[in-house]
C-alpha cells in the first residue's frame, strides 16, 4: 500500500513536467496576438472540441471522431492535476453543457446526461437518456449545445447537406427544448450549420455563428455571425447566403430581404465553430463582452484561410469590426492546429480547444 501510495505521487509530481515536454512538440511561438498577451499548453485532449465549466474546477471536454467525453480537474492555479473518461464509444460527442451537477451531452440524434458528475468522475454513470429522436444523418449531425438563460437547451440541427430545402421543422434549424427533453420547439430556422453560439451577458440575446455553403468559389459565400434577439426568426438558408448573395439554385424561391440579415459578414470558408462573449476581467476594458471566434480553417479553398481566433467588436448592439487575434496555427499553407471552441474561466482567461493539435490552449494577459 505504502509502495502504492508513493508511485502516485510521483505521477502527480511528474504532471508538470510532462505538460512541459508536451508544450515542447507545439509550436506555440509562431501565434501572434496583440501586446500583453501569452498563450500556453493548459492540456493535452485528443481531437478536443467543445468545452463546458462544471461548478468544482472541472472542465469537460467533447469530441467528434475519438467519441469520448474528458472531464479535467484543475487548482486554483489552473493547472490540470486530474485527468478522467467518463464517456466513450458515442457518435460524434461535439457538444457539453453543465447545469446543476449534470452533464449533458449530445451525440448526434441523442441528448444524453450524466447525473452527478464532479463527485463520480472517477466511476461515471451510465448516461440517460434526454432525447433520442433527432435526425440521425452525420452530415452537420454534430451539435454543440448550451444552457440559455432562460434555463432551455438550445440544440442546433445542421442541414443534412451542402446545399438543399430539407424539412424546416426539422433541420436547419435551433431547437430548444426543457432540461428534461421536453417542450421542445423551433427557435430560429435558415440556419445551415451552427457550432457555436452564446448569449449577450447583458441583453441575453442569442448570437451564433454559420457555416456558409461550398461549391460557389473561393470567396463566396461568406461564414456569418448572426444575432437573434427573438425567437422566429429566418436566416436564409438554403434560399440567401451573407445576407445579399441568393443562391444560384434556391435563390429563386425567396428574396433575400425576407431573411435576417448577418450581423457581421466573416471570412468566406473560415469554418467559424466556437464563440464566446468576453465576461471576465482578466483582458484590458476593450474586450469586455466583445465577440472571440474560432475559425477552425478552410478545407476546400484553393489558398487557406481560417485556423485562427478572430475578434469581433460590438458598439451599441452592432458588430462594428471583425480582425484577427490570435494566429499562426496556419504557415504558408500548412496548418499545424485548428481552434475549434472557446471558455472564460473565472479568472478570465481564455481557452482555446485544437482538434487538430489535440490541445487545449489557455490565453491570459498581463499588462506589457
Amino acid at each position: 500500500m505504502a509502495a502504492m501510495k508513493r508511485l502516485l505521487l510521483l505521477l502527480f509530481a511528474l504532471l508538470p513536467l510532462a505538460a512541459t515536454a508536451a508544450a515542447a512538440e507545439l509550436p506555440l511561438h509562431l501565434i501572434k496576438m496583440p501586446p500583453g498577451f501569452r498563450i500556453e499548453l493548459f492540456a493535452r485532449v485528443d481531437n478536443a472540441r467543445g468545452m463546458a465549466l462544471g461548478a468544482e474546477n472541472t472542465l469537460f471536454v467533447g469530441t467528434m471522431r475519438a467519441g469520448k467525453v474528458h472531464a479535467l480537474k484543475f487548482d486554483a492555479r489552473y493547472k490540470v492535476t486530474q485527468r478522467h473518461l467518463v464517456a466513450e464509444g458515442l457518435q460524434l460527442p461535439v457538444g457539453v453543457a453543465f447545469r446543476e451537477g449534470a452533464l449533458y451531452v449530445s451525440a448526434v440524434s441523442r441528448i444524453l446526461r450524466l447525473d452527478a458528475i464532479e463527485r463520480r468522475l472517477a466511476n461515471p454513470p451510465t448516461p440517460a437518456v434526454v432525447r433520442d429522436d433527432f435526425p440521425s444523418e452525420p452530415h452537420h449531425g454534430w451539435k454543440f449545445i448550451a444552457f440559455g438563460p432562460d434555463d432551455r437547451l438550445y440544440v442546433p440541427i445542421g442541414a443534412p447537406c451542402n446545399i438543399c430545402a430539407p424539412d424546416p421543422e426539422r433541420y436547419a434549424s435551433i431547437l430548444r427544448m426543457n432540461p428534461d427533453g421536453s417542450n421542445l420547439e423551433v427557435f430560429a430556422r435558415g440556419v445551415r450549420n451552427t457550432v457555436g453560439f452564446a448569449w449577450h451577458p447583458r441583453t441575453r440575446e442569442l448570437w451564433f455563428t454559420d457555416n456558409g455553403r461550398d461549391r460557389l468559389g473561393d470567396d463566396a459565400p461568406p461564414d456569418e455571425l448572426n444575432h437573434a434577439p427573438r425567437a422566429g426568426l429566418h436566416f436564409g438558408y438554403p434560399y440567401c447566403h451573407g445576407g445579399t448573395l441568393a443562391d444560384p439554385e434556391f435563390g429563386v424561391r425567396r428574396s433575400c430581404a425576407e431573411f435576417a440579415a448577418p450581423a457581421r459578414n466573416l471570412g468566406p470558408h473560415v469554418a467559424a465553430l466556437g464563440m464566446r462573449f468576453y465576461d471576465g476581467a482578466m483582458f484590458p476594458p476593450e474586450y469586455r463582452h466583445q465577440v472571440f471566434i474560432a475559425e477552425h480553417g478552410s478545407w476546400n479553398r484553393s489558398k487557406m484561410i481560417g485556423y485562427r481566433v478572430s475578434l469581433v467588436r460590438l458598439r451599441e448592439g452592432k458588430a462594428v469590426a471583425y480582425e484577427p487575434f490570435a494566429e499562426g496555427w496556419l504557415q504558408g499553407e500548412s496548418a499545424w492546429g485548428r481552434p475549434a471552441d472557446l471558455l472564460v474561466l473565472p479568472d478570465g482567461s481564455l481557452l482555446v480547444s485544437d482538434d487538430h493539435a489535440g490541445a487545449i490552449y489557455r490565453v491570459t494577459y498581463a499588462r506589457p
